[in-house]
């Protein structure tokens, strides 16, 4: 790949809107080239402004809510057969299109976000595939890969020995998802592997449980005791919820 092809092919890497084989591409050319290594940096550092202190959402002011009901209440106390002067009824209107809008925009904020992570933890986990590099600390012992993480991270993922269950652990190594480090704990069923990337929820926005299917993997996203989960595989959905009750329990 060149670096003219990069030109056009970084921002929307950033923003997680290449197939899966192609963002495979733009990041083996961004570990060997320095110029378009440093232009994708800049990329990531305008997206993580826009997206700081909630910037990419739009809240409706506190008093508009208060503000509707009050007109509404007044319509309703209104004289039978009183005309409501039409300005009242506009205000009203306007402002029910306010905040129907904010909400609007709230949601699609939020898929959005959703959607472009949900790129990243798929490329994360074919790349652990592909490169042959699955654990960083390869055992089934749980009482070895959560040790392991100590002073890598700064927080101490949970980690649950689950073979009894037919869900073996195969180890744990150091991943880099939303822009941090993050502990990604691998299990495995039957052939699939299940990659379950962790970490700490900075807030509850955009943290909603969901599931979701992209490029032949399912995903199961979830927060919990202030830590977010993504896990993924090419396991069918069926099996990869009981995998995520189990992690859950």
């Amino acid at each position: 790949m060149r670096c003219d092809d990069m030109q056009e092919l970084i921002s929307p890497f950033v923003d997680g809107e290449l197939g899966l084989l192609t963002a495979v591409e733009v990041e083996r050319h961004l570990q060997d080239c320095a110029i378009c290594s440093r232009e994708y940096e800049s990329h990531r550092a305008l997206r993580a402004a826009l997206r700081a202190d909630g910037q990419l959402y739009v809240k409706a002011p506190a008093q508009l809510g208060k503000r509707v009901q009050a007109a509404v209440r007044q319509a309703a106390k209104g004289e039978a057969g009183a005309r409501r002067p039409s300005w009242q009824w506009l205000s009203a209107a306007a402002a029910a299109l306010l905040i129907a809008g904010a909400v609007a925009v709230t949601l699609l904020a939020t898929r959005s976000e959703r959607d472009r992570l949900a790129g990243e933890v798929i490329a994360s986990h074919v790349r652990s595939l592909m490169a042959s590099h699955l654990t960083d600390v390869p055992s089934g012992d749980q009482h070895t890969v959560k040790p392991w993480f100590n002073g890598k991270l700064d927080f101490s993922p949970p980690v649950k020995d689950l073979a009894s269950e037919g869900f073996p652990l195969l180890g744990g190594r150091l991943d880099y998802l939303d822009g941090r480090a993050v502990a990604a704990v691998v299990y495995q069923r039957r052939q699939h592997t299940i990659n379950v990337f962790i970490w700490p929820a900075a807030t509850e926005r955009g943290n909603a449980a969901g599931e979701m299917s992209r490029q032949g993997y399912n995903l199961i996203h979830w927060a919990t005791a202030g830590m977010s989960y993504w896990a993924v595989s090419d396991l069918n959905s069926a099996e990869l919820r009981q995998f995520v009750d189990l992690i859950k329990g």
